[in-house]
């Protein structure tokens, strides 16, 4: 079942890119983001429905829609990341490895709506993104969501943190919501091609200030993040 789940997946989005490309070429050139942000969130939930995911959420009361945050949340399983985007009460974007921005429609689609690409094989790449995410959060008032670990978990713990969401954090002054991902890595470890069905919970936690603060207090910062998601992993 799960595989026919995951194929019936891939068809929906075959179907919705192909429907999608005229009506991004006709956004483009002016400059129209929100219906296409919209129907990025539709199309996760219809995602979770063909997967037979169950989601249960808390600490929504801690985000104020109209706020612009860096989200930052564990990393399980290859479902985190759409799962969030779904929840996340904002049309919130995502810095990426650059290679997702090859793919035809898609990654031309994820540019020109705000979402960030990240070369990893340079040593000036990672900074070249925070500048730009940064620099989206203060003139746009955009909110970034960020997996600190870098990677997926293999063993489903939390790995330690890498410091370039908090970098982005301390340049945009944005409050940092930490949030912790449960049950994810039963349904996909990294490695497992389909997900099984189950329950996912989500929880927001209470945002954690920066305003005022600089890269010298990023070990505390770090620190503070770390422990709020690791409270409920």
């Amino acid at each position: 079942m799960a595989v026919i789940r995951t194929i019936v997946l891939l068809v929906f989005y075959l179907v919705l890119v192909v429907l999608l490309t005229p009506v991004l070429l006709l956004f483009w050139p002016l400059g129209i983001r929100e219906p296409l942000l919209v129907v990025g969130k539709w199309a996760m939930a219809v995602s979770r429905r063909l997967l037979g995911l169950k989601l249960e959420v808390e600490g929504l009361e801690n985000v104020d829609a109209a706020k612009s945050y860096v989200f930052m949340a564990n990393h399980l399983s290859f479902l985190d990341g759409p799962l969030l985007y779904y929840v996340i009460p904002q049309r919130v974007r995502v810095i990426l490895k650059k290679s997702i921005f090859r793919i035809p429609v898609v990654g031309p689609g994820m540019r020109f709506v705000g979402f960030v690409p990240v070369d990893r094989k340079r040593a000036s790449g990672g900074k070249r993104s925070i500048d730009e995410a940064a620099r989206m959060m203060k003139e746009k008032g955009y909110s970034f969501l960020i997996f600190p670990e870098g990677t997926r978990s293999r063993s489903g713990r939390l790995q330690p943190f890498k410091r370039g969401g908090f970098f982005l954090a301390v340049a945009a002054q944005a409050p940092i919501v930490p949030i912790t991902i449960k049950g994810t890595f039963e349904l996909m470890p990294k490695g497992r091609l389909f997900p099984r069905r189950g329950k996912i919970k989500v929880i927001f936690h209470e945002p954690i200030e920066t305003a005022g603060k600089t890269t010298a207090d990023i070990p505390a910062l770090v620190d503070r993040v770390y422990r709020a998601i690791a409270m409920e992993a």
